[in-house]
Order: C-alpha cells, then sequence, then structure tokens
C-alpha cells in the first residue's frame, strides 16, 4: 500500500490494510509512506514491513538522493510484490508499479495515457463530500472485487509499550486519573480550521466549572505554540473565574505519546487535524469542530462523537483557506461558545461503556 500524503490522510488509510489481513491472511503486507508519517501505521498488526521516503533526500544533494532512491528501490525490488495499491494520485506510484512489475495494481482513476495504463484497476478518483475518506480508500478493494465489512474497516493505532509508559507516569506524576481529565487539541497547522483562542479559552473555563481538569496538546509548530500561548493568557486573566486546573502540554510529545495520551482521556476536544483522528482511533468520546472543511469526509471516524458547525453559514463545507481564501473562517469565528459546550456535554453524560462506540 502506498500512501503519500498527510498524518491524518495516512491514519486513515490504515484500514485498508486491516481489510487485506482479513481476506488475505496468508499475505505479507507491507506500507510506503512518508517518513514523518510513519508513526499512524508503525506497529499495525497487518504490516510486515513499512518503507519510508524522507522529504529531506531532496536538501541533501542529487547524489545522496539518487543513492536513498536506489536503496528503497531495491528494497522494494526484493519484496516481489504481486499487489500494489496506489491510495493518491502522486506521480512516484505509477512510476513505481511500472518498476516493480506486480501482477496487480489499483490506483484512483485520474488521467489517460501513462497514469491509467500504468494499473490494471481503477476506482474513482474524487471521493464524494457525503462519504467518509476511510469509505472512499476502502474503494481500491472494492475494484479488486473485496467488499470491506464495517468491523473490518477499523481505523488502529498502535502507540506502543514505551509511549504508554511515559504517559502512565505522566498523568500519574501530575495527579491525573485514566479517564479523569479532558484533553484539548485547539490546533491545526491549517489555522484557519481553527476556532479562536477566546472561545476555546471560555470553553475551558465552562468545563473547569464542572470540576473536569484540562490537558492542552499542541504541535511544536511556532503558529500552533503562538495560538496556545494566547488561549493561556486567556486563561489567567485576572477578574476572569473560575480559573481551570490545566496542563499545557503544547510541542511536547511524539504522535505516539499522543495517542498514548489521548487514550487515557475522558473526552477529546479538537478541530479537524490528525490528532482528532487519533483521538478517534483511540476510541476517545470525540467533539470535533468544522468549519471550511467538510465533516462527512473527514469526521471521526466509528468512535462515539459530536460535530459541530455553524448553522448560519449556508457557504460550508467550502473547502477553502478561510473565507475567500483569507486564512480567517467566519463559520468559526462566529461559532458559539454554547454549542460546543452542549457538545461536551452530551458526551461526558454519556457511560463510560459508551466510549468506542460510533456516535
Amino acid at each position: 500500500m502506498i500512501k503519500l500524503r498527510h498524518h491524518g490522510d495516512v491514519l486513515l488509510a490504515a484500514p485498508v490494510l486491516s481489510t487485506l489481513r482479513q481476506f488475505a491472511p496468508q499475505c505479507e503486507i507491507d506500507a510506503l509512506v512518508y517518513a514523518d508519517t510513519a508513526p499512524m501505521l508503525a506497529g499495525h498488526p497487518a504490516l510486515a514491513e513499512l518503507h519510508l521516503i524522507d522529504r529531506a533526500w531532496k536538501r541533501q544533494g542529487p547524489l545522496r538522493q539518487a543513492l536513498a532512491e536506489a536503496r528503497l528501490l531495491s528494497c522494494l525490488t526484493a519484496r516481489r510484490y504481486d499487489l500494489v495499491i496506489h491510495l493518491s494520485v502522486h506521480t512516484r506510484g505509477a512510476w513505481l508499479v511500472r518498476l516493480l512489475r506486480p501482477r496487480w495494481s489499483v490506483a484512483p482513476r485520474y488521467r489517460p495515457g501513462f497514469w491509467e495504463n500504468s494499473f490494471t484497476h481503477l476506482y474513482p478518483a474524487q471521493s464524494h463530500p457525503d462519504r467518509p475518506t476511510v469509505d472512499t480508500n476502502l474503494d481500491s478493494l472494492r475494484a479488486l472485487g473485496l467488499e470491506p465489512s464495517r468491523d473490518e474497516a477499523r481505523v488502529i493505532l498502535v502507540p506502543g509499550a514505551a509511549a504508554e509508559a511515559k504517559m502512565a507516569a505522566l498523568l500519574a506524576a501530575h495527579g491525573l486519573s485514566a479517564g479523569g481529565f479532558i484533553h484539548l487539541h485547539p490546533t491545526s497547522r491549517w489555522l484557519f480550521k481553527c476556532w479562536p483562542a477566546e472561545r476555546v479559552a471560555a470553553l475551558s473555563r465552562e468545563l473547569a466549572a464542572r470540576g473536569w481538569p484540562l490537558v492542552f496538546t499542541a504541535a511544536p509548530e511556532e503558529r500552533e505554540r503562538a495560538m496556545m500561548a494566547q488561549i493561556l493568557d486567556e486563561l489567567g486573566r485576572p477578574g476572569v473565574s473560575p480559573t481551570p486546573t490545566f496542563f499545557d502540554f503544547s510541542g511536547r510529545f511524539s504522535l505516539k505519546e499522543l495517542a498514548a495520551l489521548t487514550a487515557k482521556a475522558r473526552l477529546f476536544v479538537g478541530v479537524d487535524s490528525a490528532p482528532m483522528h487519533i483521538a478517534a482511533a483511540m476510541g476517545t468520546p470525540t467533539v470535533a469542530i468544522f468549519g471550511p472543511s467538510g465533516e462527512r469526509e473527514w469526521g471521526p471516524w466509528q468512535v462515539t462523537q459530536r460535530i459541530v458547525t455553524s448553522t448560519a453559514h449556508a457557504c460550508r463545507p467550502c473547502g477553502r483557506a478561510g473565507c475567500n481564501d483569507s486564512k480567517i473562517s467566519e463559520c468559526l469565528t462566529t461559532l458559539p461558545v454554547a454549542q460546543v459546550l452542549a457538545a461536551c456535554d452530551e458526551l461526558l453524560a454519556l457511560p463510560v461503556a459508551a466510549r468506542s462506540a460510533a456516535g
């Protein structure tokens, strides 16, 4: 399986691995992804080998890049694949199929000529906005005559023993218990997907008033850390109460550690981002705030959930980088705190046993 995309995209391709294993338990299944997205699949029980492309190769000069590419091709050739499933329209997939010469190969229908002639099977390239991305990925198997069941099509992420042990120690050190805190990851690399900092802070105060300790996380990227600083400044403003019990772990965790942490939360609150998909994969009840991106296509998969969107903006989901590509999404800047809080209250009121049920 080839998936050369971002973290969330790679994680949502994981059900292809599980489903293949169900249909062909005797086969070895490999995946090829970018090195930075490897934690999304590393340790997956259906995976035999994980091959990586490091985007840094391009910065190492033509000779080193060529050597790295040659080593990768040698490793892939040695595996003698019977089937290659390519889950994007990245041109590298077509070239690899021609070089590896598997018996069967499948990819999205993209363009006539070189692309379509590279594969033995094709499936529709453009997902419908009303179809989940996981289901669209599974079209690659339907093109081969395989029909996945819903139980097989689970998103699996394995944090690993080291990440789980580290998070258990961290929670104990801060007096936090499993199921006894709310995890908020309000940032994204795409800030036009984010709910405003002052509204995140207002929601946090309301959740704190209900007695919940709060754990904040964010990526180490500069803009995300800046947004987290705004949220924490709002929480610390004098004269505003209540003051939440919160812990800021922004920029401190690997993706595996983030998964181990969110697996212990009673509730996850976030936006359309990889951490939201990680929370869903770990079975944590999820409140997902959506702006310009489509919740039917990118919403949490097979987990107890509430999707919160603006009811006042018929233009969404527009798929744009903010209103008129301004990087500011009015459907998010005007989204009421009360609407998100109501979604949180609904999930917090559910019995813990319902945490892994589909919402």
